[in-house]
């Protein structure tokens, strides 16, 4: 059967989410979701639970992940879908990686403290479900709730994006071992929101001239946070690379989301869904 809506980027509280994987998918497939993946950063410890909840409501369901990684100084997100769960190269380098949030949380702790706000590592943990994915959105939802900022925008423009006092530099796994973790385990890699990176049209290029030679396959064309505008830019580079478009909302919560699941903009008619790939 062809998915009519299918939705492969969303958080629960496993990462930064604010729902459990079961209400997530509720919410998908009240929305009309069809085909559906749970995405939570660096961690798959909701997909039994998704997995069983998406048969429930009568969704198919793919195991996926986002993975934090680095290229050439940038951060960026990969997306893995259609792995196995068991896979011990993926589960132990997430491991790690959530490990390495763990500290580079505490890091910000300090960095913030050093200003003139303290706890705020402390605080941030009452925002957390799981406490090995400490993120900034957790730190931002924080600083947010005591008056730092109007918003959790407005924390990230003024805190914790590069070269702003509660932002520090971790190292993040290449985009190398993210692709050969999510290979290996027998998935297919996939670049996350590429309109969100601050990078020029050339550096863009070298990236996923790089994905594509380390064995990535999709790109995310169609995302919450993506315009009309992105939409057709990433379209245009899914056709010149010969990528497989994937789709995804990018769901955190309902009071914190770009669009609800299921409502990101549908992908030209002529690309190639990556959900082809996941048969």
């Amino acid at each position: 059967m062809t998915p009519a809506n299918f939705d492969f980027h969303c958080h629960s509280i496993v990462s930064d989410g604010f729902l459990p994987p079961r209400e997530v998918a509720r919410r998908a497939a009240e929305n009309g979701v069809d085909l559906w993946a749970l995405t939570d950063h660096d961690d798959i410890g909701g997909l039994v639970d998704a997995g069983a909840a998406a048969d429930e409501f009568g969704m198919r369901f793919v195991n996926g992940v986002e993975i934090s990684i680095e290229w050439r100084g940038v951060p960026i997100h990969i997306v893995g879908l259609g792995f196995d769960l068991a896979d011990p190269a993926l589960t132990g380098g997430l491991a790690a990686l959530r490990h390495g949030r763990v500290e580079r949380a505490r890091r910000m702790g300090d960095a913030l403290a050093a200003i003139g706000i303290p706890g705020v590592y402390e605080g941030a943990l009452c925002f957390v479900t799981n406490p090995s994915l400490i993120s900034r959105a957790h730190f931002a939802r924080y600083l947010a709730s005591i008056g730092i900022a109007r918003d959790v925008p407005g924390v990230f423009q003024h805190y914790l994006t590069p070269g702003k006092p509660g932002y520090v530099d971790h190292r993040w796994v290449t985009l190398e071992e993210s692709i050969t973790w999510i290979s290996g385990a027998g998935g297919v890699a996939v670049v996350a929101h590429p309109g969100r990176y601050k990078m020029s049209g050339a550096d863009m290029r070298r990236f996923l001239d790089d994905f594509k030679d380390a064995g990535g396959r999709g790109i995310e064309v169609a995302c919450g946070s993506h315009s009309p505008d992105h939409v057709m830019h990433f379209a245009r580079l899914a056709r010149h690379y010969e990528f497989h478009a994937s789709r995804g909302s990018d769901f955190h919560g309902p009071d914190e989301s770009y669009v609800d699941l299921g409502k990101a903009p549908p992908l030209p008619e002529d690309l190639k869904p990556v959900w082809r790939l996941l048969a």
